[in-house]
């Protein structure tokens, strides 16, 4: 009884100022849902009983709850009249207050930003809790290391940024029509700027219509394929085609030797020789030039910090994205080489999993494509036909499931170094949710660790050979290409056999 009355138990005592919270916004969404039983479904989304401070507002919000769930009208009658029934209407304060809270409350106008109010103190209040948990921790680690503690205070900092409200909820078709109509308009009349970030490759971009803001773009291969270099070509089309925030997460690779290796893609210079040092005089003038390009103070950041985790590296990112402006692209090299705090307990395919549903978050609260290196099992090796699939993701089918857009880089030179593809990549989409799969062929530079576009006429490959979709013409909506009647048909198929299934009577 004496919980019930006193502020949350949940609380340590271990400091003597009063814990984070608002007496006034408790009162005032209390009495505004016994004024308005309609408000109800305006703050239930975002605060719960145990968000309340006060012992007897917890009671209080719960007997509105349990009368919400029933379908049941909740004024200062009824609710007293629950609580009575519970033994809980004394430590609630009896219908007196009850009455005090209705009728101070003149108008439920904001009664979600009181709503918000409360659950922001109780996120604080958990903050107090577990800070003084962790200082407790240090003070008595108990055979603990430092690095132990960090981690575990790490988990229970993340714990608490997975309990951040949900934005959002249920909203109308014609809301939603007319947003896609004007994102449409808006395509249509800005060009491929607006569409999403180049990749640099003028046949992959026509494939993938760009990486889209909040996509998770997984790019997989084996070693010695050009994973890396694939993936920074990417980014240097974005220091190049974009003003936003470009941030690198390199776990394996030094940040000096992506400098490097960018100096030579873009001033089209040998790597050897930068590395080296022994320049030869042409090599200058490229070097300045690169350098000028990639050059761009507060917006390009390489962190070669190992192990990070997606807590830290999402703690990063908005740090950053605080001090200079908004993102436009993350890229993580590579994400077998994350950790997650805590994991002891956690097989590696758990753990992977959540490292890629945590990219994918991070793509969502950024709004901008996260470009996340991988490796691929060694089953590749068994087979015949060396080309990847997605079922080759190292460690996690959850790869797989949270990713927008999977593309691997096969070199068929590193199997067959007799064939006829020398020096070419193939970028095998694997996997699109707005879009069909194939797969690009591109020149590899070697020495200058780059990926280029195959002009026309620079090649003797056939369009096959090349990925070049195949194009029917349909009756009924013109020339489409072979693999978008392929689908069409199929998905016909599956309606239908899904219709005669539906009319079959189950045996009794």
């Amino acid at each position: 009884m004496n919980d019930l009355l006193s502020p949350n138990p949940n609380i340590s005592g271990s400091t003597t100022r009063e814990p984070p919270h608002s007496l006034e916004a408790e009162q005032a969404v209390l009495g505004g849902l016994m004024r308005e039983n309609q408000s109800w479904h305006r703050v239930s989304g975002f605060v719960c009983a145990e968000d309340f401070y006060r012992g007897d507002h917890r009671l209080i919000f719960r007997a509105i709850a349990d009368l919400a769930e029933d379908s049941s009208a909740f004024d200062v009658v009824t609710v007293q009249a629950a609580l009575a029934s519970g033994g809980s209407l004394e430590a609630a304060g009896g219908g007196g207050y009850l009455s005090d809270l209705y009728d101070n409350t003149s108008s439920t106008a904001n009664i979600v930003s009181y709503a918000r109010v409360i659950s922001e103190r109780a996120r604080l209040r958990t903050i107090v809790e577990v800070c003084a948990d962790i200082e407790d921790s240090a003070r008595h680690p108990a055979g603990r290391s430092a690095d132990e503690l960090i981690d575990q205070a790490e988990q229970q900092m993340l714990a608490i940024a997975g309990t951040r409200p949900k934005e959002g909820g249920p909203v109308g078709l014609d809301q939603l029509l007319s947003k896609a109509v004007d994102t449409i308009k808006t395509l249509n009349e800005s060009g491929a700027e607006a569409v999403g970030l180049s990749t640099g490759f003028e046949d992959l971009d026509s494939r993938l219509n760009y990486l889209r803001p909040a996509d998770l773009v997984i790019v997989a291969g084996r070693p010695s394929m050009g994973k890396t270099s694939f993936g920074m070509n990417i980014v240097e089309s974005a220091i190049q085609r974009s003003e936003k925030v470009v941030v690198v997460y390199s776990l394996e690779m030094p940040g000096e030797s992506l400098v490097s290796r960018m100096l030579a893609s873009v001033g089209g210079i040998d790597l050897s020789r930068i590395r080296s040092g022994q320049l030869e005089s042409l090599d200058w003038p490229k070097l300045v030039t690169a350098a000028e390009i990639i050059d761009q103070p507060n917006r390009v950041f390489i962190d070669d910090t190992q192990s990070l985790s997606p807590f830290e590296m999402r703690s990063r990112t908005r740090r950053l994205r605080k001090m200079y402006g908004e993102i436009g692209l993350i890229m993580v090299d590579y994400l077998q080489l994350m950790k997650v705090p805590g994991a002891g307990g956690m097989n590696r395919t758990n753990e992977i999993s959540e490292i890629s549903r945590s990219l994918k978050a991070m793509a969502k609260e950024f709004n901008c494509p996260v470009v996340a290196l991988s490796q691929l099992n060694r089953s590749v090796e068994q087979r015949k036909d060396k080309r990847p699939v997605n079922s080759d993701l190292r460690e996690s089918g959850a790869i797989e499931q949270d990713a927008d857009v999977i593309l691997f880089v096969y070199k068929d030179e590193v199997y067959n170094p007799e064939s006829r593809f020398k020096g070419t990549a193939e970028i095998i989409i694997g996997k699109q949710r707005e879009g069909p799969t194939g797969f690009v062929r591109l020149r590899f530079d070697g020495p200058h660790t780059r990926f280029l576009t195959m002009a026309d006429g620079s090649h003797d490959f056939t369009n096959d050979e090349m990925g070049v979709p195949k194009v029917v013409r349909n009756p009924r909506v013109g020339r489409v290409s072979a693999h978008a009647v392929a689908n069409a048909v199929k998905e016909q198929k599956e309606r239908r056999a899904g219709r005669k299934n539906a009319g079959r009577r189950r045996p009794s």
